[in-house]
């Protein structure tokens, strides 16, 4: 189909399509990007003397070329410029610092005593103006923050509540903004490890749904290539599926949810209890499975069973492609996606592939600072290949 329009609509859609393609295949040359996009060479070549003149793009000359004049190779200009991704959780913070290729350049994670919003609040706008001020030597700086929160997000980026932080109707937005005069965005954490796992590890799949099981669980939900967010923003809250009528109760005033039986910290309780033990930890647990240790194994079992029967109406619900379960738990247990797979029986129940996360606790800022270059570029999709394996 043709696109019509102005000469300026359509020489945005060509600039965009033109560096979605620089980005995703790292290096390529004028002609390939003609090949590719179906867009003429003088298109390619006014386009890509604009891109040269702000910075955004280099010239590389191929180095082995068999035959001829060796191609001149373009490619994003990374350090053109710089974005920031952060995972604000309970008792720490996590910032990661990316160039405009996707590639690390710095992260730290900085621990934080409180729980008191402002007091958080001003921990966020010191860190973030130390990176403003580090980076502002670049061509574009600093170009944008993303904020990664465990909690529900409104669609306009204000805060419904943070459960861990017993926050309510926060706009952590606009309270940055004031005081740094930069552009933030807050996005759900699931919702960013979602998008950071389609990014940078799972390409080509358009539905994928990312589940993490932490301290409590949630989901981040790509359908045909787009994150799903539901009516207010709060779509992917799974753990509160009730999967036991008349079970536990739970802090959402339900009973018998699923993170009340999934959840990690179900694991470590349950552990303690039958070695009886004060207490059990991440520690504990890599401990006493390198040691097959009958009771964990059997605690681990039942853990699984419990996981397999949010999995089962997750896949029934979705149908999805790529059903990614970031879980530090699970990755300690041989064969847990076989096991948990086995439980998968029903003949409705249809999906392509259960895997168990690269990425892990990196993938919600690796998301952020994925999604702030996608947003810096204005393209519709990005890809990158990620070197934390």
């Amino acid at each position: 189909m043709m696109v019509t329009g102005d000469g300026a609509y359509i020489k945005k859609i060509n600039r965009s399509l033109i560096l979605q393609n620089i980005i995703e295949h790292g290096f390529i040359s004028r002609a390939e990007l003609s090949k590719i996009t179906g867009l003429n060479k003088a298109t390619i070549s006014v386009q890509v003397v604009d891109l040269l003149d702000e910075n955004l793009v280099c010239e590389t000359q191929q180095e082995h070329h068999a035959v001829g004049r060796r191609p001149i190779m373009l490619s994003i200009n990374g350090e053109a410029g710089y974005v920031l991704g952060i995972d604000l959780d309970y008792e720490q913070i996590k910032y990661r610092i990316s160039d405009l290729q996707g590639n690390m350049v710095y992260t730290e994670t900085v621990l934080c005593n409180t729980d008191d919003y402002d007091e958080s609040v001003n921990v966020l706008i010191k860190l973030i103006q130390k990176y403003k001020k580090k980076y502002a030597g670049s061509h574009y700086g600093l170009v944008q923050t993303i904020i990664g929160i465990h909690g529900t997000v409104n669609n306009d980026e204000t805060i419904f509540f943070v459960p861990k932080l017993q926050w309510h109707s926060k706009n952590l937005k606009g309270d940055l903004e004031k005081a740094l005069d930069m552009n933030i965005s807050i996005e759900n954490n699931a919702n960013l490890s979602s998008f950071a796992e389609r990014v940078y590890k799972h390409h080509h799949s358009n539905n994928l749904l990312t589940l993490i099981l932490s301290s409590g669980i949630g989901a981040g939900i790509m359908i045909d290539g787009k994150l799903h967010k539901g009516y207010d923003g709060y779509a992917g809250e799974m753990g509160h599926m009730v999967i036991w009528p008349d079970g536990r109760k739970c802090r959402c005033g339900n009973h018998g949810c699923w993170e009340l039986y999934a959840a990690e910290r179900v694991v470590y309780s349950s552990l303690a209890e039958k070695l009886s033990k004060s207490s059990c930890d991440f520690d504990d647990l890599k401990q006493l499975t390198a040691e097959n240790d009958p009771t964990t194994r059997e605690v681990m079992k039942t853990y699984i069973k419990h996981v397999s029967i949010g999995l089962n109406n997750i896949i029934n619900l979705y149908n999805p492609e790529t059903l990614v379960i970031n879980s530090e738990l699970l990755k300690l247990y041989p064969n847990a996606v076989e096991e948990l797979e086995e439980y998968l029986i029903s003949s409705v129940s249809s999906y392509r592939e259960i895997v168990l996360s690269d990425l892990g606790s990196n993938a919600s800022v690796m998301g952020a600072c994925a999604l702030a270059i996608q947003n810096f570029f204005e393209v519709s999709e990005i890809v990158f290949f990620s070197d934390e394996d």
